[in-house]
Parts: structure tokens; C-alpha cells; sequence
């Protein structure tokens, strides 16, 4: 299964990093593919996850999910 994010407040590679490191980190996420130029996570999941814990993890980071 896979779920887009709208993110802003990335602004460079290590951003794309950061954001991607914390996602790839919850259980339920097989990967995350991150763009800062796009402003998007495209998720694949293993299992479902609430978007506000998918939020909460980002927005902890300093980023902003649309």
C-alpha cells in the first residue's frame, strides 16, 4: 500500500534525510521515497497507520504536513 504526504519546510537534501529517517523508522513503513523539491513522502506500508501518527512524526522534526 502506498500513501503520499504533502510536506513544507524542507529545503535541501538533508532535510529529505531527516524526514525519511524518522518514517523509515515507524513499524507500519517499508520505505519512504522524499523530495524536498516536490515537497513529498511517498510511503510503502506494510500495514495501516493513522495519518496523524504519520503527522506527529514529521511535524516533530520542524516540518509542516498539508
Amino acid at each position: 500500500m502506498e500513501k503520499t504526504m504533502e510536506i513544507e519546510g524542507m529545503m535541501c537534501p538533508h532535510c529529505e534525510a531527516r524526514v525519511k529517517q524518522v518514517l523509515e523508522a515507524l513499524p507500519q513503513v517499508n520505505s519512504a521515497e522524499v523530495s524536498h523539491e516536490q515537497g513529498t513522502a511517498v510511503l510503502t506500508l506494510n500495514s495501516e497507520i493513522a495519518d496523524d501518527i504519520l503527522k506527529k512524526t514529521v511535524e516533530e522534526q520542524g516540518y509542516k504536513v498539508i
